[in-house]
């Protein structure tokens, strides 16, 4: 079998620890052993069933531990897994329907496997003549023996985060996989006495690969919530952390952005965060002001500013790329913003410099199995602090996609991957300045939509998180490149209201950016489009701004 399976059987029978969900209310555990064994009765009512090695099957389930269950089955009987991404209280029923069905024939799903609360799906299934099966009837007490997969073999189709509406799904195998935890848990110095808590999605790569193979391929606890319990009273994050003596968890920045108002208004002693060791920040940019309120919010509770984690992931490379080091607060770049923007050099300047800089954190050096250079548009590899496009290449980055079109490479002859994103390198250590996509060309300077959400966020009245600079192109109703703004506010539908809010908002983005947007729309709560793990889809906010 694979290295990879090879190790999750081997855990599971010498750990003694395990999977907590349902807490804080209900709390249910089972050791990594008794997961272990319920997960050779899912895998061989699989085998029973007709599933042949290197088949896909999707999995549509909110419960951590029934997915926890049934992955490592369809792993045990040589399948590979595909979690479908699953809808949210904003979501268009009827288009996430039709898009599930798209992947589906994508990833050529062999069956798809479906818990709670998505039972409803079943039927939508069957009208559609697609194999599927409850988690609860997958159960088999007959003799079963692993199905041996091989490194190349896919371990996990990862659907990516961008629109379902063009879905792609990023290839892992199992060779990607194991490389990519090997070093994960090397670097976070994974032991017996840790306790990783998260409330990640498991469709997401954070979830899937972070929050639940890692304690599930090391032996360490795991204490999983659902995004939802998170949602509705966002402290419990904190709680289950400090109830369960948590040293890991993982989040996007905006989580913490949330939790750092929670920990504001907590009652004084009522958590204990002190045995916090890595809370990684990543799968979207990290705005040093939030970790720093998140830092000062949390030492009322014991929290450590070293135990702050920066990180740069992507589903291309498994999950992690590169993580700071736990000995490290988080460590800024303080560069000159012009320099940067015109003259594609990270240029420093000294502390203290208030105006004309971008504080950008350090990422950390690229793990082992992972290489990476920057390059420029012609592919000449750059030195450190000259800004170019961020490429990968090694033994955890996927070879290829999954398309609607059928298979499509990620590599070039030399076997690099263009991520996708800009950036730069000092002294090994990674920084990324945003998606090369997203860039904003104005007046031949590079201006990154995260610096224009960030001054736009900073105006009362808009809510935190939920801003959206898209680029304009000459012709979109403006003359030459330029970009507007796009805000979430409870003042919207009040016309004065909305005309004072559009006009602090330019004018601090002019203040902070030094270049004025084309227009400001203001919307009601929940109104920018956002995928299902939560992150702006900038190019479809552009069909909310009034033509």
């Amino acid at each position: 079998m694979s290295r990879f399976v090879d190790t999750v059987v081997g855990t599971a029978a010498r750990s003694s620890r395990g999977m907590v969900t349902g807490a804080p209310a209900l709390p249910a555990r089972r050791s990594w052993g008794q997961l272990h064994v319920a997960a050779r009765r899912t895998a061989a009512a699989l085998v029973e069933g007709g599933l042949s090695a290197g088949e896909a099957v999707a999995v549509l389930a909110g419960d951590p531990g029934q997915v926890a269950q049934v992955a490592q089955g369809i792993w045990l009987a040589g399948g590979s897994v595909t979690m479908l991404h699953q809808p949210t209280p904003r979501t268009d029923l009827t288009v996430w329907r039709d898009d599930t069905l798209r992947v589906l024939r994508m990833i050529d799903a062999r069956l798809v496997v479906v818990g709670a609360p998505f039972e409803a799906m079943a039927d939508v299934l069957r009208d559609q003549g697609i194999a599927h099966r409850m988690i609860a009837d997958l159960d088999s007490d007959r003799e079963f023996s692993v199905v041996p997969a091989a490194e190349d073999d896919t371990a996990l189709l990862q659907l990516t985060s961008g629109s379902t509406a063009e879905p792609k799904a990023v290839r892992i195998t199992h060779r990607n996989l194991y490389a990519n935890l090997v070093d994960s848990v090397a670097h976070l110095e994974c032991g017996e006495s840790d306790t990783l808590v998260s409330w990640l999605p498991l469709f997401h790569d954070m979830g899937m690969v972070g929050c639940l193979l890692i304690p599930m391929f090391t032996g360490i606890e795991l204490v999983s919530v659902t995004p939802a319990e998170f949602l509705s009273r966002p402290l419990v994050w904190a709680e289950l952390m400090s109830r369960y003596n948590g040293t890991i968890t993982a989040a996007p920045n905006f989580a913490y952005a949330i939790l750092a108002r929670q920990l504001a208004r907590a009652e004084a002693g009522s958590l204990d965060l002190s045995r916090l060791k890595a809370a990684c920040n990543g799968a979207e940019p990290i705005d040093p002001s939030t970790v720093e309120a998140f830092v000062a919010a949390g030492a009322r509770f014991g929290l450590r500013p070293e135990a702050i984690n920066c990180c740069y992931g992507a589903a291309e490379s498994a999950l992690v790329i590169s993580l700071s080091a736990l000995s490290d607060p988080m460590l800024l770049d303080t560069v000159d913003a012009l320099e940067l923007e015109k003259n594609r050099r990270a240029v420093p300047v000294r502390d203290g410099h208030a105006t004309g800089v971008r504080r950008l954190p350090l990422l950390g050096v690229a793990f082992p199995s992972v290489a990476v250079r920057v390059v420029d548009e012609s592919g000449a590899e750059l030195g450190d602090r000259e800004v170019g496009r961020l490429q990968l290449r090694g033994d955890s980055v996927t070879a290829g996609y999954l398309t609607e079109q059928g298979p499509l490479a990620a590599l070039d002859d030399d076997g690099w991957l263009d991520i996708g994103d800009e950036g730069y390198l000092v002294d090994g250590q990674i920084v990324v300045c945003g998606r090369e996509k997203d860039v904003i060309i104005m007046g031949g300077r590079n201006i990154y939509p995260t610096d224009i959400e960030r001054a736009a966020a900073s105006v009362d009245g808009v809510r935190d998180g939920n801003v959206a600079a898209v680029r304009l192109m000459a012709g979109d109703g403006v003359a030459r490149e330029s970009f507007a703004v796009l805000v979430e506010s409870r003042r919207a539908g009040d016309g004065a209201a909305e005309q004072a809010l559009r006009d602090a908002v330019a004018n601090r983005v002019v203040a902070d950016v030094d270049a004025r947007p084309a227009s400001v729309v203001v919307l009601p709560p929940g109104s920018l489009p956002k995928t299902p793990s939560g992150k702006l889809r900038r190019a479809a906010a552009r069909a909310l701004i009034p033509g």
